[in-house]
């Protein structure tokens, strides 16, 4: 939990350190706004007054205009404040009037810029005194640097990570050791810039310490304590403690710009402040737009040159589902469009007037935040495979429940960090129950579609839950049964032992119960964004009406499949015959079941048309199996092959523990016009029968053969008094005694009893 807690209190600082640096460059894009003197409406307000008026505005001035005529319009009628009229404007022309404003002041970047440092110069001295202050900066940041070298010294064995085999490596282990290495460098980042600044503030002179310490924190600390987060985060030289998947080169590719994004981000938040200390006012100059949108093009191009690693970031190790490969697909484009998005929603702000707003740098915050979902996503993974129980029981069926475990787990965490991640933008941005009340333009829209989305994440995860709980239940019925669906014989002989009683009850729960947390969760959130439910719920209400006057058959079939389930009649992969209807229960609806017959077709059967049941797979069978032998034949001895047999059966390992009581005889039946019917018999578990009772025609058909016994075989004797020897048949005699023995025959075959199982 520590190294947890360190790794969280780390990503805490990073934000922390960038809301000082965005928030400066933001307040320039906004600032110069409020300076354009609103112009007001004549009195009266005819139409050749508003054309002389629009004829002599620049573009700016109309822009201020028509906000000031929306804020008096909110002022009287404070319910109608956010229009979708007022949210378009500044989607459009309101953005777009942000950017031309900056566009028309470029020219005057430059000149106001050399002004700054014209200031400068003057400040500390013309020639002697920038020598002076470069020399001062040379033995403070001297000073910081031995400093800094000394607790690197101390430190060493805890910023060299050791060499480990990663295949025996765990998750904890890694972080552990990533996290010590992160701390101290982070740390020495820390030193270095305290003694500076102690330094600085002893020797420097008054005028010298706003420049020492804009460089030492943005220039050198800032870009330095963002480079120990990537090294955290891609180990460029330990790809043994990678936590990221991606190949070498590439991870030392992704410190190298993250360092020169940092170092962009600090030198704006420091060439804006120096500007302000100097003479030349926020907003003047635009300079921030412009390094907004540098920083902006540089991030959106990093991520298209790198879209193939990124995927393979988002993917991860190991095998991915179809939806995970198609998310990792179109994550990258998903940022660049992301990216771009923040800008233009930054422009919005700014042409809304609401600058308190971007004063935290809310749009820096969510692309941060955005730009780590793949380290969550492989922390969401790591710590799922590392905290998983293990596999309980053996075989496919405990594989497959745990491999599905891991996968709700998985799915679980993801909706879970969504929802956190939600909630952290909303704060970014201001969105709470006191900030809505003075909401600004759109944020009651944007608040409604937040919730809307926080209450769909609380409904997915309670529906995995619910899932996760009821099939890992599920699992373990079908376990104790040795049950699995999936695997069951096609084309088998049927009668197989199913499910418990609980497997056949859980799917029907699963179902009715998913189906109740959508419903529920997704009128829910249509209320939340306005969206009245009643028209539906209505709606329901007449649907329901014609149910129970229109559809009475089918009420009868969900009522008698309750009772039938209540009254355990049949199970899913039992063996059942239905008013002459054979085959597997395959599955269990509401309304009907649906049964495989053995050779392939499915019947569905509405319950309400099932006057009874015949189950063949309930607890144990017993198989009574007809041998005919000569009339001459000793029954005695038939009856000692047959115990014979059924004690060799009992101890095979193949068979022994699908007997219940073993095969033995059950002596003469019956005596025919054929032979003695010789009956023998056995009890097993259901399903186990049919491959019991092919070994034992084997065995008895082997061991009549070493015992010199036969099976009685029909014979047909056709009697012809005038002939008196075979010699003396006439094709005539022969014809008659073929037909009478086909005859004979097929009476026969009419009579065997059929097995159509």
């Amino acid at each position: 939990m520590l190294i947890f807690r360190s790794f969280y209190l780390i990503l805490f600082g990073l934000c922390a350190l960038l809301i000082v640096p965005p928030a400066q460059a933001q307040i320039s894009l906004t600032s110069n706004a409020a300076e354009d003197a609103a112009p007001t409406l004549p009195e009266p307000l005819t139409e050749e007054a508003a054309n002389a008026l629009i004829s002599r505005l620049s573009d700016s001035e109309v822009r201020a205009l028509l906000l000031d005529q929306l804020d008096t319009q909110a002022a009287k009628d404070p319910l109608t404040a956010e229009t979708e009229l007022e949210l378009l404007f500044h989607a459009t022309q309101g953005a777009w009037a942000s950017i031309a404003i900056s566009v028309e002041r470029l020219p005057a970047l430059f000149s106001g810029q050399a002004r700054a440092f014209s200031n400068f110069y003057e400040t500390i001295g013309q020639g002697p005194g920038l020598l002076q202050l470069l020399g001062y900066l040379i033995v403070v940041f001297g000073v910081a640097a031995g400093a800094e070298i000394i607790f690197r010294r101390l430190t060493r064995d805890w910023r060299i990570l050791p060499p480990a085999d990663p295949e025996n490596l765990t998750l904890g282990e890694t972080v552990q050791l990533l996290a010590q290495r992160l701390t101290t460098q982070v740390i020495a980042v820390v030193v270095f810039v305290v003694v500076a600044r102690l330094v600085g503030q002893s020797i420097l002179p008054e005028n010298f310490v706003p420049v020492a310490q804009l460089i030492g924190i943005y220039l050198i600390g800032f870009p330095r304590f963002m480079l120990a987060i990537a090294f955290f985060m891609f180990a460029p030289l330990n790809p043994e403690y990678r936590l990221l998947h991606a190949e070498d080169q590439v991870a030392k590719n992704m410190c190298f710009h993250q360092f020169w994004l940092a170092l962009l981000l600090g030198f704006s938040s420091a060439i804006l402040a120096f500007n302000v200390d100097n003479g030349v006012p926020m907003g003047e100059l635009r300079l921030g737009f412009w390094l907004d949108l540098a920083l902006i093009v540089y991030l959106a191009s990093l991520f298209w040159r790198y879209r193939a690693a990124t995927t393979q970031m988002m993917r991860g190790p190991g095998e991915v589902t179809e939806w995970e490969d198609r998310a990792a697909r179109a994550y990258p484009y998903f940022m660049i469009a992301a990216i771009f998005t923040m800008w233009w929603i930054v422009n919005m702000v700014v042409s809304a007037g609401n600058f308190d707003l971007l004063a935290t740098s809310p749009q820096y915050k969510t692309l941060l935040l955005l730009i780590f979902v793949p380290a969550m996503d492989t922390l969401i993974r790591g710590l799922v495979r590392h905290f998983t129980p293990a596999m309980t029981g053996e075989g496919p069926i405990a594989e497959k429940a745990y491999r599905s475990s891991k996968r709700a787990y998985i799915r679980i965490g993801r909706v879970i960090i969504f929802a956190i991640g939600i909630l952290s933008i909303a704060n970014f941005w201001g969105m709470s129950a006191a900030s809505i009340a003075t909401a600004g333009v759109g944020t009651r829209f944007a608040a409604s579609l937040l919730e809307f989305m926080i209450i769909m994440s609380i409904g997915y995860f309670l529906y995995e839950a619910v899932s996760l709980f009821i099939n890992r239940k599920l699992a373990a019925e079908y376990t104790a049964a040795g049950y699995m669906p999936d695997e069951q014989e096609v084309g088998g002989d049927g009668g197989g032992a199913g499910g418990s009683r609980l497997s056949t009850v859980l799917p029907l729960i699963r179902a009715v119960s998913q189906v109740t947390i959508v419903v529920l969760f997704l009128l829910l959130g249509l209320s939340n964004i306005g969206v009245d439910t009643t028209p539906l719920l209505a709606g329901a209400g007449i649907v329901g009406l014609a149910i129970g006057f229109g559809a009475q058959k089918l009420v009868t079939d969900v009522v008698s499949g309750i009772f039938f389930l209540i009254d355990d009649a049949f199970r899913t992969g039992e063996y059942l015959e239905v008013e002459g209807t054979m085959g597997t229960v395959e599955k269990i609806s509401i309304r009907s079941m649906q049964l495989r017959h053995h050779k392939g077709p499915v019947h569905t059967i509405p319950y309400g048309e099932v006057p009874k049941v015949t189950n063949f797979s309930r607890d144990w069978v017993i198989m009574k199996l007809r041998f005919t032998v000569p009339f001459d034949t000793d029954p005695n001895k038939v009856k000692k092959i047959f115990k014979k047999i059924g004690q060799e059966m009992m101890e095979l390992e193949e068979f022994k523990d699908d007997f219940l009581q073993p095969f033995k005889s059950q002596g003469v039946l019956e005596i025919d016009d054929v032979g003695m019917v010789i009956r023998g018999k056995f009890m097993a578990k259901p399903g186990k029968q049919f491959m019991i009772r092919k070994e034992i025609f084997n065995r008895v058909n082997a061991a009549f053969a070493e015992n010199g016994l036969e099976f009685a075989r029909r014979e047909v004797r056709v009697a012809i008094p005038s002939i008196e020897t075979a010699h003396d048949l006439t094709p005539e005699d022969t014809a008659a005694i073929s037909a009478a023995a086909s005859q004979a025959a097929q009476e026969q075959m009419a009579a065997a009893p059929k097995d159509d199982r």
